[in-house]
């Protein structure tokens, strides 16, 4: 049986409306209500979410709508249809607002790109996917000042980032170490 090391604490964890990862998903979820989170979700439209592996999920509300009082962490979750569909000011503005409060702020594959956009990455160490044929998110993190390394799973203060849906439960782990 898990600890409930996370009783009483709120997450919101961010996703595309379509193509979502679903592991990024779906694992850390998991493993975070085990631990005694509230796991509440939110997208850029409202409705059932469907992952890009096929995956659903309800979503409870929108990121324009999420009030940073109610939760103790942020989680954006990567995958094909997520910078499409989180790339853009109210996730910026939220991720600023998530540090500038002091709050855990997680981000996996290529979801850490709208960290380093957002400028909340600047002097951090940071991880994102990459492959061997695009490298542009490892320099979209570097032109924004964060300090890249190539590793699963990365933890600066708190700030959590992983790099994939390999990373999915590591990132969980993470996630709640850095809420403790």
């Amino acid at each position: 049986m898990a600890e409930k090391n996370l009783k009483e604490k709120s997450i919101v964890m961010i996703i595309a409306f379509r193509d979502f990862r679903d592991a990024e998903y779906f694992v850390p979820k998991e493993i975070l209500e085990a631990a005694g989170a509230e796991v509440k979700t939110a997208s850029n439209k409202k409705g059932t979410a469907i992952g890009a592996d096929g995956g659903d999920t309800e979503v409870d509300l929108l990121v324009s709508e999420i009030n940073l009082a109610d939760f103790a962490a942020i989680v954006f979750v990567g995958g094909p249809g997520c910078l499409g569909a989180l790339d853009n000011e109210d996730s910026c503005k939220l991720a600023r607002e998530t540090i500038s409060q002091n709050k855990v702020l997680a981000s996996i594959c290529i979801s850490p790109v709208i960290l380093a956009k957002a400028g909340v990455l600047k002097g951090k160490k940071a991880t994102v996917w990459s492959s061997p044929m695009d490298k542009v998110p490892v320099r979209i993190l570097e032109e924004n000042e964060a300090i890249y390394q190539d590793k699963s799973v990365v933890a600066d203060g708190k700030i959590v980032t992983a790099n994939g849906p390999a990373a999915a439960e590591k990132f969980a782990k993470a996630i709640i170490t850095a809420l403790k």
